[in-house]
């Protein structure tokens, strides 16, 4: 194998742009907020920062290559500065680049980043881009992270599903992205059957269950095992995350946050790169799930979704030093 691990899905430049002039409004519950500004008006900003290279898959490929993992990415790029620019960000965290395809006539992915208190909302748009077939990751590796990727690819989900059925020795973890939540279960099916290790947040889990709001996490755990997926894994903001293998289930609270968080773009990516190289490094999963919130802690003191990636000797350090009850726990 000459990857440890290969990613799949768009890469992005993010543009964080730094509000102060607005407020939030949510529903009862606090599980529907709006970011709201004035319209029609100027509209002050503090700050603007550009992040190169990031985007779901290609936030997990970086952190995993930092964790000492042999990384590369299967992604899109137009022919321009910023493409160039992604692709110098890779060569620089060791990130092979064989299967970014360069489209001649297409824009780089640019998305606008707006921040107010440690939340974002963000605002996308992905090109329509060509990529190269699934079928030149043959021999590569034995994993692969899909997650985040353009409107316009259900054919490349098909090809995804061929190859997995195709290459039932490789283990895809998956993170559905908007369209892909867009595209439902069904539409999906083939991707679900053939996910080793599925990563989602609460809302995410009971809108493809159709299960309501404030089902139980076994409840919620059950419903996804039955689309395919050997390991679950459910994360709750705050309040902590779950994972199952089928035969067990265990809830993991969040590491303790230094101080508060800069910014959380980025967290449940970071949480999907612990837990997964976890995982490719032979750990089990209540090891892995101790793993995952320590980049997502991490991650979140920090302004963009990779400057705060640790080292595999970073992390485990602030393993050693976690708090008593920073354990898994048997549901």
């Amino acid at each position: 194998m000459k990857y440890d691990l290969i990613c799949i899905g768009d890469v992005v430049m993010d543009a964080f742009i730094g509000l102060h002039e607005a407020s939030v409004h949510c529903d009862l519950n606090h599980r529907r907020c709006e970011l709201c500004m004035s319209f029609a008006d100027k509209i002050p900003y503090e700050s603007l920062t550009i992040a190169a290279a990031v985007g779901n898959a290609s936030n997990v490929a970086v952190g995993a290559s930092r964790l000492g993992l042999k990384t590369a990415i299967l992604t899109a790029v137009g022919k321009d500065q910023y493409g160039e620019e992604i692709k110098a960000v890779y060569r620089k965290e060791k990130v092979g680049t064989e299967f970014v395809k360069v489209n001649p006539k297409k824009p780089t992915n640019y998305h606008f980043v707006l921040t107010y208190k440690a939340e974002r909302t963000i605002l996308v748009k992905h090109e329509e881009f060509e990529y190269y077939d699934p079928k030149s990751l043959d021999a590569r590796t034995k994993w692969i992270y899909f997650s985040s990727i353009g409107e316009h690819t259900l054919p490349l989900h098909h090809k995804i599903a061929a190859y997995l059925k195709r290459h039932p020795e490789v283990r895809m973890g998956f993170n559905p992205g908007t369209f892909q939540l867009r595209f439902g279960v069904e539409a999906l099916k083939g991707i679900y059957e053939h996910t080793y290790v599925l990563f989602v947040n609460r809302e995410e889990a009971e809108r493809m269950t159709k299960k309501g709001s404030g089902t139980e996490i076994p409840e919620l755990m059950n419903a996804l095992h039955a689309l395919g997926p050997k390991i679950v894994v459910i994360t709750d903001g705050p309040n902590g995350a779950y994972a199952s293998d089928g035969a067990c289930r265990y809830f993991m609270p969040m590491y303790p946050d230094p101080k508060p968080p800069i910014s959380r773009t980025g967290a449940g990516d970071a949480f999907s790169t612990g837990f997964l190289s976890a995982l490719i490094y032979g750990l089990p999963v209540p090891e892995a799930l101790a793993w995952a919130p320590i980049e997502s802690m991490h991650v979140v003191q920090f302004f963009g979704a990779q400057t705060g990636l640790l080292t595999k000797k970073q992390l485990l350090q602030f393993l050693k030093k976690a708090p008593k009850d920073y354990k898994p726990k048997a549901l």
